[in-house]
């Protein structure tokens, strides 16, 4: 049985009895059990031409919700930053163009208020997971959120920052794994599927994979994408750019159209064989 369970009944993010699983929807697009969808696009709006050229091929290819940065907090101030409210306009006719949802970040619990004026769901990145008003604040925005796992958070800690969302009235959380650290760097971060089947089993709420902090490749990008689907994840975060080469931002870990197109395929050949399809 699958259903949008009330925080209030369900215990939280824990799993209480046989109970169903979540199922959230942005924008008409389910993310839940029976369902893989692609969350893609590039990692920051650059300009008008880019991001319509890339909600273009997120469209074509497959993808269900669009994704991009528009505020980019970066550890240096000579890198670039994003480009605020302009991006959010940008992203939100590109997105209806496409007739595509959009999911964007938001780490300051000033601009929420801005950021549901143009996006469908929000995303915490893993630097924020803990960020405790950010989180009180999207839980009283009404708007799905994904929460990413902070990098040296446990499993434990991830999804009690996942109930501060909930506790605060928003059941519309989805969880995503995206890498933690451990002593190998040789690949980036290493990419717990492990976590992804266990939480599943944990909580009722749905879990997302991003792949792309694991090694900055295609062929690894792509790889542990095919591997999260097998390992039961509920959806995939793609980074795809028009031209990777040129990017303003995050270049080496975003996949060109021709690589999102073979991911793709293989993306549409698994999820029978683990009883998903694509919305």
């Amino acid at each position: 049985m699958k259903q949008v369970i009330d925080v209030k009944t369900s215990g939280g993010v824990r799993r209480v009895g046989a109970g169903g699983d979540t199922v959230v929807h942005v924008g008409g697009v389910p993310v839940g059990p029976d369902h893989l969808t692609v969350i893609a696009g590039p990692s920051t709006v650059e300009s008008e031409e880019q991001i319509r050229a890339a909600a273009r091929v997120v469209k074509r290819l497959g993808g269900g919700i669009l994704r991009a940065g528009v505020f980019q907090p970066k550890a240096s101030p000579y890198e670039f930053q994003g480009l605020g409210e302009t991006a959010l306009r940008l992203l939100r006719d590109a997105a209806d163009e496409a007739g595509l949802p959009v999911l964007t970040e938001v780490a300051d619990p000033r601009d929420v208020g801005l950021v549901v004026e143009y996006a469908d769901a929000l995303l915490i990145a893993a630097r924020d997971m803990q960020n405790l008003p950010l989180l009180k604040e999207v839980g009283l925005a009404r708007r799905p959120v994904f929460l990413e796992r902070g990098p040296a958070a446990t499993i434990e800690e991830w999804m009690l920052a996942a109930e501060c969302i909930l506790d605060a009235g928003n059941p519309q959380v989805v969880l995503c794994e995206r890498g933690i650290r451990t002593f190998d760097t040789a690949a980036g971060a290493t990419l717990d599927l492990a976590a992804v089947a266990l939480v599943k089993r944990l909580s009722h709420l749905p879990v997302v994979t991003d792949p792309h902090y694991h090694g900055g490749h295609p062929d690894l990008i792509c790889g542990m994408a095919r591997a999260a689907v097998a390992a039961g994840s509920d959806g995939l975060m793609i980074r795809v750019h028009p031209d990777p080469d040129r990017a303003l931002c995050e270049g080496p870990q975003s996949l060109g159209p021709l690589d999102f197109a073979a991911l793709m395929h293989d993306v549409r050949r698994l999820a029978p064989l683990v009883g998903k399809k694509l919305p």
